[in-house]
């Protein structure tokens, strides 16, 4: 089971297993896994798969039927899930506080080997499947699914097994003859509420099960168009020999999920990744009832980002173009570490946007299963609106000019063609606002004010999530 990961001896726990990165495949035309790829992706795209809500290990069907669609093909329905009311979610939670002790006493190691089997699961018989969800609900390419919902969730098990084990090893000193001093791990006091995003099924995986790999019991709210991959990492870990009630597997619509576990006296933490906005509301509701839970809950959120790119004139133009155009386009900029606003010297960007242009004539987009696109539909309806909105405001606004893409259309996919906008107003709306799709704008800058552009750069938007500098020279 453990063939591939390393080991190392430990005096007071046995070995502890070392990850290592997976490997990402390649999926070369003739190949197996392309294969398997291909034939799990058309069952994926022929099939709706009715996805139940999970209470105490028993299916639950309701009236509030949902369907998640293909975002490249959005006549497609490729599940059938169901809203946990609040009445449900309630009970969701009581199950996971009743199962709490018995869970956080079974050794850490028991534990472990849960997720240590699960990711053996998805690095084999499951990989092209969950690669497939990925890609016919998420619309990733082939690529982009294998480094997410492979790769990377098959990293966050084995290197959380092996930090979790080597934490328990990791014990005090005891100076003193006929002393121990010992720590225990154990979970929080109640339940953690995962909300999951649309954009990587690792996260999921990772939000949900790293606390129950800790000893926390946890309801996982996994987003509504990510339902189908992150319903299979539900499986897979059930499968693996995850008990009945540790992770209660609850699609909710967000208001009422949040309202249910803000108002339970034993929600311990919450696990969120997604917009600013909801985890500000989070924390208001959770601060507005701290007189009514048995502990003080622990908030832990990643939130949107608006990634800049600065660019100094020394800097490498072909490294600036391609780094721009993946960073900016890939997984049409559904990252919160997208590249969504530039600043290029006017002395270098001539050439600049000479090899943007260039670059980006050769982006392929379209369905995944073509497997040679490079991206594919954004996610859904409301996504595609926000993005068309704010290309139709770039094209009103007499400082900025589409120099690329600038078209969309649903008519069959929610597609938006990958589109660069230059900008005399570096304070521009595509400039501060975070739109979380196939949007770059650029704004050149005089080479003699780049100290007064980094400021504004600096004060543009309230997001400082990750950014990235280019310059040949480590002096400036």
């Amino acid at each position: 089971m453990l063939s591939r990961i390393a080991r190392k001896s430990s005096r007071t726990a046995g070995a502890i297993p070392i990850a290592v990165n997976d490997p990402i495949l390649p999926y070369a035309p003739g190949s197996a896994e392309r294969k398997a790829l291909r034939e799990a992706l058309t069952k994926v795209e022929s099939t709706c798969k009715d996805i139940p809500i999970i209470v105490g290990g028993q299916e639950i069907r309701n009236e509030n039927v949902k369907y998640q669609v293909s975002p490249y093909n959005h006549s497609q329905k490729i599940a059938k899930y169901y809203w946990a009311d609040k009445d449900l979610l309630t009970k969701a939670a009581d199950a996971a506080v009743a199962a709490q002790h018995e869970w956080e006493h079974r050794p850490l190691r028991d534990r472990v080997q849960i997720f240590l089997k699960a990711s053996e699961m998805i690095k084999g018989p499951k990989r092209a499947d969950i690669c497939a969800t990925t890609m016919a609900g998420q619309a990733k390419n082939v690529i982009q699914a294998e480094i997410d919902a492979a790769c990377e969730l098959i990293d966050f098990f084995t290197f959380n097994a092996q930090s979790a084990l080597e934490l328990e090893t990791s014990q005090p000193l005891s100076p003193d003859v006929g002393i121990t001093n010992k720590i225990f791990y154990r979970g929080r006091e109640g339940f953690v509420a995962a909300i999951s995003p649309f954009n990587f099924t690792a996260i999921g995986g990772n939000l949900a099960g790293t606390p129950a790999m800790m000893g926390n019991p946890t309801l996982w709210k996994p987003s509504d168009t990510a339902i189908l991959s992150n319903y299979l990492v539900y499986e897979i870990l059930r499968e693996c020999g995850l008990p009945d009630d540790i992770i209660q597997f609850v699609p909710a619509d967000g208001p009422v999920f949040g309202e249910a576990i803000c108002e339970h006296p034993y929600l311990s933490m919450v696990n969120f990744t997604g917009s600013v906005k909801t985890f500000q509301h989070l924390n208001m509701e959770v601060s507005k009832n701290l007189p009514t839970f048995k502990t003080f809950p622990a908030m832990i959120g990643e939130c949107g980002g608006k990634n800049y790119h600065f660019v100094h004139n020394s800097a490498d133009v072909r490294h600036v173009a391609v780094g721009t155009i993946r960073s900016a386009f890939e997984y049409s900029g559904q990252k919160c570490s997208a590249c969504s606003r530039a600043y290029f010297p006017a002395s270098r960007w001539g050439d600049i946007k000479e090899n943007l242009l260039s670059i980006h004539s050769q982006l392929k987009m379209g369905t995944c299963a073509d497997f040679s696109i490079f991206m594919s539909a954004v996610i859904d309806e409301a996504s595609f609106d926000r993005c068309s909105g704010y290309i139709d405001s770039a094209k009103a606004d007499p400082n900025c000019e589409i120099i690329a893409g600038g078209g969309y259309d649903k008519s069959k996919g929610y597609f938006v063609e990958p589109t660069i906008i230059v900008t005399k107003d570096p304070k521009c709306l595509t400039m501060r606002e975070e739109i979380f799709g196939p949007i770059l704008t650029v704004y050149v800058y005089e080479d003699d004010k780049m100290d007064e552009t980094i400021e504004i750069m600096k004060d543009t938007s309230i997001y400082a999530l990750t950014g990235a500098i280019y310059c040949e020279k480590e002096s400036l």
